[in-house]
Formats: structure tokens, C-alpha cells, sequence
């Protein structure tokens, strides 16, 4: 069985999976899903009631941060019991493209060109953290969630704001990969 967990599992089994937390959810009452209104709660249970968008009962969305908890614990396990020691699949295409660009070390969850703390500190790393960083916070704030929670389980409830905001993220990705990457590399 561990061996089995230690594989990437395949796209029919994942989604699936993924997909059916929508109605486990519905089904326990839940309105919302995603990781950025798990950090507003978070930040309502831990910050003085003084600031309004903090003013609310974040108690009754406990299960939030028991769901944070719970990837932060699988994270943990999967590195430290499930560890794959195999590298990342990456598709030929991808690897000949990213060669284009000057990436060649493949060997980790990122080309190491960007993702390495001997990069951070460059004009590089400091795009791809810092300024991406904002922006992804930014977007998040702005769009009202974050991929996950438009994506899937805003998209599966039939949200209009959630299929607005899955084509900007799809578009924002698509103008990142082709437009920006190749001027910032």
C-alpha cells in the first residue's frame, strides 16, 4: 500500500477525488472553499477586533483551519514517509522550451535557475518571489479567493464570479508563459 501512495497517482483517479470534496462540502453546509479565506480566518482568530474585515464569527469556520492543518500534515508526511526520490515527470516539450530559455537543472520541484535560495537574492528571484508574490496576494484579494476556491469549488456551483475569474487566472498564465518568461529569462 505505501508503494502504491508513493506513485504520482493518475488525472482519472486525482480528479475525481478533487471533485467530490464539492458535494462532501455541500452536504456539511459549507459556502466556501480555498486556502485564501482560510488565511482570513486565521487572521480574524489572531488579530485585535479592531480591524472591520476581520469582524466576523470565524469560529463557525473552524473546520477551515482544522483543513489547513491537515495539508500542512500531509506536506510533512509526504516528504517525510511518502518521499518520491524519483524526479519530477516533466513533458519533452516542456524541458526543450525551458532549455530555450536558459533553464537547464530540472532535478527538483523547480528549474533551480529560479527556485533556489542562491537565486533569491538576485533581480531574478527577487521578481519571481517578491513581485510575484504581491501579485498572486493581490489577485487573490482582489479576485474575492484563490484558484482552488474559484476553480473548483466556485466553478462547480455554478458561480458566475468564480468562471470570470478561472479565465483570468487561465489568462494571466497563458500571457506569463508566453510573454513575460522569455523577457524575464
Amino acid at each position: 500500500m505505501l508503494e502504491l501512495l508513493r506513485q504520482p497517482w493518475p488525472w482519472y483517479v486525482a480528479g475525481p477525488l478533487i471533485g467530490l470534496t464539492v458535494p462532501l462540502l455541500l452536504w456539511i453546509g459549507n459556502k466556501s472553499f480555498g486556502i485564501s479565506s482560510t488565511l482570513r480566518d486565521l487572521c480574524a482568530a489572531c488579530v485585535p477586533a479592531g480591524i472591520p474585515f476581520f469582524q466576523y464569527n470565524w469560529k463557525d469556520r473552524t473546520w477551515n483551519l482544522v483543513y489547513v492543518a491537515g495539508i500542512m500534515l500531509g506536506a510533512l508526511l509526504s516528504v517525510t514517509v511518502l518521499g518520491n526520490p524519483e524526479p519530477v515527470a516533466i513533458a519533452p516539450d516542456t524541458v526543450a522550451d525551458l532549455q530555450a530559455l536558459g533553464l537547464t537543472d530540472f532535478s527538483g520541484l523547480g528549474p533551480s535557475e529560479i527556485f533556489s535560495w542562491d537565486v533569491l537574492l538576485s533581480w531574478r528571484g527577487l521578481i519571481f518571489t517578491v513581485v510575484g508574490g504581491f501579485l498572486v496576494g493581490f489577485g487573490t484579494r482582489y479576485a474575492g479567493g484563490c484558484t482552488s476556491g474559484h476553480s473548483i469549488f466556485g466553478l462547480s456551483t455554478l458561480q458566475w464570479p468564480s468562471l470570470v475569474a478561472t479565465i483570468c487566472f487561465m489568462a494571466g498564465g497563458f500571457i506569463t508563459t508566453h510573454l513575460l518568461l522569455p523577457l524575464i529569462l
